[in-house]
């Protein structure tokens, strides 16, 4: 299933949402670059996996666990990683969770 995109000009809020009845949202896809709104209400998980461009995840509510190339941290609201290029990541929720995700693509 395809991640909906908000449409241009169309003003999205990213804080304060009820987490668990928010959906993952696509806020803005070009050739080069997607930033998207991650829900991940407690307990839930998104597998480990790669993409091949760069990537900034932003913890904006809650906390989750990041594991990445084999080692778990916990990010909490307010937080931002840097991800490679091809790095293997994966989320697991500790509470009920919003992260601003931004991915460089590349063809």
């Amino acid at each position: 299933m395809a991640i909906p995109h908000a449409a241009p000009g169309q003003i999205v809020d990213i804080l304060g949402s009820s987490v668990p009845s928010a959906l993952t949202l696509a806020l803005f896809k070009s050739s080069e670059l997607e930033v998207m709104r991650l829900i991940l209400p407690a307990g839930k998980a998104v597998p480990s996996h790669r993409v091949l461009g760069e990537i900034t995840v932003q913890c904006l509510e809650g906390s989750f666990e990041i594991t990445l190339e084999g080692r778990t941290q916990v990010m909490r609201a307010g937080q931002l990683v840097h991800l490679s290029g091809g790095a293997q990541h994966g989320f697991f929720a500790l509470e009920d969770t919003s992260a601003l995700v931004t991915i460089v693509l590349r063809k």
